[in-house]
């Protein structure tokens, strides 16, 4: 299954109310730095972020703090996410991020000492959600076709 998923309203969401959800606002998040707010309050990061791609690998990588096993990030108003910043490729290096640390997380061996996640990425559609997504060749399905 794919790490991205497109959904069209809040009523697609009922499928993971189960998961840990990080709600993301697009339009509150026109910035990097502003993103990395509310990814820091959603998920309920550790002091030691650092507010940087690298500092958010690294603890997107351990979720030790979130008890249960599935999470899931939620970018709503897309359309908005990340519009301000200068340059493009930030939010295609975050898409990249992301989609590795799911992937990571399916092929954690759960010797290693850390319990185990299921890390979703969920995307409002919009007229550049999916061509994004495509662009990019990062594989996604739209949440009518799985649930």
């Amino acid at each position: 299954m794919p790490n991205f998923i497109v959904f069209n309203s809040e009523s697609d969401l009922t499928a993971f109310k189960s998961y840990h959800l990080a709600r993301i606002d697009g339009a509150q998040s026109a910035t990097l730095k502003d993103f990395f707010a509310q990814i820091e309050k959603e998920l309920q990061l550790p002091d030691y972020f650092s507010h940087n791609l690298d500092s958010l690998d690294e603890l997107l990588n351990d979720l030790e703090w979130i008890k249960k096993p599935d999470v899931a990030l939620v970018v709503s108003r897309f359309e908005q996410f990340l519009a301000n910043e200068k340059k493009k490729t930030k939010l295609l290096d975050l898409l990249g991020l992301l989609d590795a640390t799911a992937e990571d997380w399916k092929w954690l061996d759960e010797e290693e000492g850390l319990p185990k996640k299921n890390l979703k990425i969920l995307l409002q559609n919009s007229p550049q959600t999916i061509g994004i997504l495509e662009s990019e060749g990062i594989g996604y399905e739209a949440i009518t076709s799985i649930y």
